[in-house]
């Protein structure tokens, strides 16, 4: 059967950039050329998906449209959800969408509370919310500063509360995201993480430097890697407005440049990519990954000299 070309460069430039996802666009109409690639998960030996969906992406849609979404996707064979209660209501929309795949899927959450009772509070409400009693994976979310990650150890912080839940099953892996090399450095000081998340992207690779020192230690202790921000291009101009209502910075939009971006994360030892928090882009990201393949070192080096042209979003 030929595959559908439903999201192929004429999203980039058409009609749907910045919309909601078409309810219409029926999942059984989402042919893939091939199985969607797993990678294992660090030394935890679970394997997921090498695309995570980013929950984000369903803040302030239609219920309708988040059924229909995470269906298409759990058919790409998208078995990764990723959520946090910072995410608008994306909780309470994703709970009910994911409830009959929630089984047999890999359920991420973090919190953005650094002491215990505040964690608490949101792993409550998003264990209810989420229509769940277990998460797969619960991590310290956006460790900006070195002050966030020693007050989530501190004495009544937010990792007493993680793993006193680890300790009752509710919480089988912990990790932590961040946007920080000193803050992600510091937290792998501190503790055996199961997992890292972190931009892994070309441009603040190669022109801010920023990405290599955090991957490679937790390459060295065999953490499961899992990106944000590989698609990112660069941050808003001043004055610039969104391209997306739940992306802050300009995605990379270019199809060439989109399957380059992608395949500079997924060449390294990582585990799994989220996308934009748009759908259109998260589609795309599944049609493209089915061509992905590793970067050559001319195609690595071309990226680079590329890279040395775009303001990067984060630099060390």
């Amino acid at each position: 059967m030929q595959r559908r070309k439903f999201i192929a460069g004429s999203l980039a430039g058409g009609g749907l950039m910045g919309l909601s996802f078409n309810p219409l666009w029926s999942a059984t109409n989402f042919f893939r050329d091939k199985p969607m690639p797993k990678r294992t998960l660090g030394r935890s030996k679970i394997e997921i998906s090498v695309l995570g969906f980013g929950g984000i992406m369903l803040n302030n849609e239609p219920q309708e449209v988040c059924n229909n979404l995470i269906s298409r996707a759990w058919e790409a064979g998208i078995d990764y959800y990723d959520v946090a209660p910072s995410y608008g209501n994306a909780e309470e929309l994703m709970g009910p969408a994911l409830e009959p795949y929630r089984k047999k899927s890999f359920l991420s959450c973090k919190s953005g509370q650094r002491d215990r009772a505040g964690v608490e509070k949101e792993m409550a409400e998003s264990f209810r919310k989420l229509r769940t009693d277990y998460f797969d994976l619960y991590q310290l979310h956006a460790l900006s500063s070195v002050d966030d990650v020693e007050k989530s150890f501190a004495s009544g912080g937010a990792m007493e509360a993680i793993l006193k839940a680890r300790q009752e099953g509710r919480v089988r892996l912990i990790g932590f995201s961040a946007h920080s090399e000193e803050a992600a450095i510091r937290a792998l000081d501190l503790f055996d993480f199961d997992t890292v998340m972190y931009p892994i992207n070309f441009v603040c690779w190669h022109n801010g430097n920023f990405g290599p020192s955090v991957y490679d230690t937790a390459v060295k202790r065999d953490l499961g890697i899992l990106v944000l921000k590989s698609l990112a291009e660069r941050g808003l101009r001043q004055g610039e407005e969104r391209f997306f209502s739940n992306v802050w910075y300009k995605p990379v939009l270019d199809d060439p440049l989109f399957d380059q971006a992608l395949a500079f994360s997924l060449s390294r030892k990582v585990t799994s990519v989220i996308p934009p928090g748009n759908a259109s882009l998260f589609l795309k990201a599944i049609e493209r990954v089915q061509h992905y393949r590793p970067l050559t070192a001319s195609e690595e080096e071309a990226l680079k000299k590329k890279a040395l042209e775009i303001q990067p979003l984060f630099s060390a």
